[in-house]
C-alpha cells in the first residue's frame, strides 16, 4: 500500500469545483489499473483563487514499484467544465532494486 498527498492550487480568477477524479497506475510489471469516481477523499472541494486544498490518500500496488497519472475533472463558477492534468509520478521504494518505468 502506498500513501500519496496531493496540494491542488486554483491559480485562476474563478471559483472552481474538483467534481471527480481519474487515476492511471502501473505496477512495475506493466499491469495498469483505473480509478474513477467522485471527487477526492469523499469530498468535491470548492476553491477560491489563491486557495489551496491538500489532501492524503492511498493506493494498493502489487509490486514494490510503480507509477501514477491522472486528471481532476473540475467545474467553475460560470459553468464550464475543465480538466485539471496530474504529471506522472513514482511510487519507488527504496527496498527494492530501481526499475525504469
Amino acid at each position: 500500500m502506498w500513501s500519496y498527498t496531493v496540494t491542488i492550487e486554483n491559480k485562476s480568477p474563478e471559483t472552481v469545483q474538483l467534481m471527480s477524479r481519474y487515476w492511471h497506475i502501473t505496477d512495475a510489471i506493466g499491469h495498469i489499473q483505473e480509478v474513477r469516481g467522485p471527487g477526492v477523499v469523499g469530498a468535491q472541494p470548492v476553491l477560491e483563487p489563491g486557495q489551496v486544498f491538500e489532501y492524503t490518500s492511498g493506493c494498493p500496488l502489487p509490486t514494490a514499484s510503480g507509477a501514477m497519472a491522472g486528471r481532476y475533472q473540475m467545474k467553475a463558477a460560470s459553468g464550464e467544465a475543465f480538466e485539471a492534468e496530474i504529471p506522472a509520478f513514482l511510487l519507488e521504494s527504496p527496498h527494492e532494486r530501481r526499475q525504469i518505468h
